[in-house]
């Protein structure tokens, strides 16, 4: 298994940095939707759509809704001011804040939405949705100006989850005693989550430090780590859903890593969230 999931990441790691640095905006938003129809494709089996039909339809309709919001919205790539965009990401904000709560009441919480399949494609909506707008605004942030500028910025959220995500799994191994989750995710600890954050702070301050991120500290340090905190969300929240699927993993596209949910579930809570802090809770520029 770790075999496959070494050859997994050497392939796909250079492949998503190929596609922030080259693709031309409408390239790169193509490229996003067809991964969020793939992850509503996921979602279905998480909604309790276990008919291969129903999730087709699923991604298409997602795959539908997120073109046409595209096509609605003049020179899209300005997103953070536009109403709709705004809206999005504000709602991502609340949906994750609610997320918390469900996990961290769970599974008394189940009872809530456990035999509601609208609840559960609300959820989806909510996920995958501002997940794509997080992805396309700062991917296209001062893109007129400079190219390079916005993919440098996703690249770094990237980094910043990536990075916590194997601190924690290093240091869960390493030191692993008192369980974070143990209801939701029993492999998770609190002493790897607390080394995933110590590891993507560290990341993080080397990647501002080179790349010269014309942000104020505690601006860039506060959306650091609460994107951080809110990739940890969206793991758990992930582990969750599938708990109550009774399954193990979301699919199996990527040997060794499972689906396509399985390796954004942390980027779908942490790029909304980052996106929203950075562009429009501190209006930076």
């Amino acid at each position: 298994m770790l075999k496959y999931r070494l050859i997994s990441a050497l392939i796909l790691i250079p492949v998503v940095i190929a596609a922030l640095l080259w693709l031309p905006p409408v390239g790169f938003a193509i490229v996003t939707l067809a991964v969020c129809m793939l992850a509503a494709w996921e979602w279905g089996q998480l909604s309790g759509f276990a008919q291969r039909g129903q999730r087709i339809w699923l991604a298409l309709l997602c795959g539908l809704l997120l073109a046409a919001m595209m096509l609605m919205l003049p020179e899209y790539r300005h997103g953070a001011s536009l109403p709709v965009i705004e809206g999005t990401l504000w709602a991502s904000l609340g949906w994750w804040i609610v997320a918390l709560l469900l996990v961290f009441f769970y599974p008394s919480s189940a009872a809530l939405w456990r035999k509601s399949r609208l609840l559960r494609l609300l959820f989806g909506v909510l996920t995958i949705v501002p997940f794509f707008w997080g992805m396309i605004v700062l991917r296209n942030w001062h893109y007129e100006t400079n190219h390079y500028t916005g993919a440098l910025w996703l690249l770094y959220v990237m980094l910043l989850v990536w990075s916590a995500d194997s601190g924690a799994y290093i240091f869960g191994k390493m030191f692993g005693k008192h369980k974070l989750a143990p209801k939701v995710s029993p492999g998770k600890t609190w002493q790897g989550f607390f080394g995933g954050l110590l590891t993507s702070a560290a990341i993080a301050w080397l990647f501002g430090y080179l790349a010269h991120l014309n942000v104020a500290l505690s601006v860039l340090l506060t959306c650091s780590i609460v994107a951080a905190l809110a990739s940890v969300l969206g793991d758990l929240t992930e582990s969750m859903f599938k708990r109550e699927a009774g399954i193990k993993d979301s699919g199996n596209l990527i040997p060794g890593h499972g689906g396509i949910l399985d390796r954004i579930d942390s980027l779908t809570a942490a790029v909304p969230v980052f996106a929203c802090l950075l562009l429009l809770v501190f209006q930076t520029i």
